[in-house]
């Protein structure tokens, strides 16, 4: 990976911990940056007015985190496809790359989306893997991705840690003062194994 592409990564994810600093000054202060977000608490009280006021403020003050872990999910995700990609080709999902117990389980979640006839998440099979099988993905294509990363223990901690947080924030509860400190350093963390 290109000096310049971790240097943007670098800015875009320092730029999002950035954002989320000054959501939270404005909350704390009730004072408007004129950022240009939209008050979330006006419009669930104009459409949800049936959800208690707690609620929605715990929502609010997580939203941040969801957002993101959900960008840094699809950054795993992205950097997998592509590299598995430039190495296999496009059709790197069906090589021996991809362990046969993944396969079957995205094939599972995969059917399991049309048999309740909702809209597919997705028409890529990697969008069908829990957090824990990316991780499992690069350890098993280390030869691969050792280029990019700097060790795989490390990759295997910082993983493990993005899906013990990942939890509450999937799961809508909310994280702890400290496991929000965690979250913020665990992502510059993955960032910084590709340095």
């Amino acid at each position: 990976m290109s000096n310049i592409v971790r240097s943007l990564k670098h800015f875009a994810m320092t730029s999002r911990l950035i954002e989320h600093d000054l959501d939270e000054i404005e909350k704390k202060y009730t004072v408007d940056f004129n950022r240009g977000h939209r008050n979330t608490i006006e419009v669930d009280q104009a459409y949800y007015p049936q959800i208690e006021q707690d609620i929605r403020s715990e929502a609010a003050r997580m939203a941040p985190h969801y957002e993101t872990f959900y960008s840094l999910e699809k950054t795993v995700r992205r950097l997998i496809a592509d590299t598995l990609n430039a190495a296999e080709g496009p059709n790197w999902w069906v090589s021996s790359r991809i362990p046969a117990n993944i396969k079957n389980e995205v094939e599972d979640r995969q059917k399991k989306e049309i048999d309740s006839a909702v809209t597919p998440r997705s028409d890529e099979p990697i969008d069908f893997c829990t957090f824990g099988e990316l991780g499992e993905i690069i350890k098993m294509n280390w030869d691969i991705f050792a280029s990019i990363f700097s060790s795989v223990k490390a990759v295997e901690h910082v993983m493990a840690s993005l899906n013990t947080l990942r939890g509450p924030i999937a799961h809508c509860s909310p994280l702890a003062d400290d496991e929000i400190v965690r979250l913020q350093l665990t992502v510059r963390d993955w960032f910084r194994l590709m340095e």
